[in-house]
């Protein structure tokens, strides 16, 4: 292996470059890449498709063996890339019942913790721009005068 790391890796769309892209990603893009999606509700509220997953949010999981769990996220794993749950456990062969790592793209966010003034201040940023989520009929394309001109005549 020449590099470490480098961005440049991200574009490739040779497999073994973007697994070699996470596997050897800095902390602070390991941070982005635990993003999941956030509800509909939380969608409409905030203006935001996704957030970074933090300990104590609640999530539910949508696909996968743990498929409708609910819970608070007790650890995220940067190294790993996973997300651990209250609820989704697995059993060891010992017995012992572990959390079961959980690939944060597998899970939607419901309640965010906003106990982190960072996270709040990322939210508020949203908002004073004044950016919402589209809707379908205002993404239609506005008729022009012609147009207009042309259908009241026939």
């Amino acid at each position: 292996m020449k590099k470490m790391f480098s961005k440049q890796w991200v574009s490739s769309s040779q497999p073994r470059k973007q697994r070699k892209y996470r596997y050897n990603a800095p902390l602070h893009l390991r941070h982005r890449m635990l993003a999941a999606h956030l509800s509909r509700e939380l969608r409409k509220e905030y203006g935001k498709r996704s957030l970074p997953v933090r300990k104590d949010d609640e999530v539910v999981v949508i696909t996968g063996s743990h498929k409708g769990s609910k819970g608070k996220v007790s650890r995220v794993d940067m190294k790993e890339m996973k997300v651990y749950m209250e609820n989704a456990k697995r059993k060891k062969v010992s017995g012992q019942e572990v959390q079961a790592p959980i690939d944060p793209s597998n899970v939607v966010i419901t309640k965010l913790n906003l106990d982190d003034s960072e996270r709040k201040k990322i939210l508020e940023r949203k908002k004073q721009k004044g950016l919402t989520t589209k809707t379908t009929e205002e993404m239609k394309p506005e008729q022009s005068k012609e147009q207009k001109t042309k259908e009241e005549k026939k």
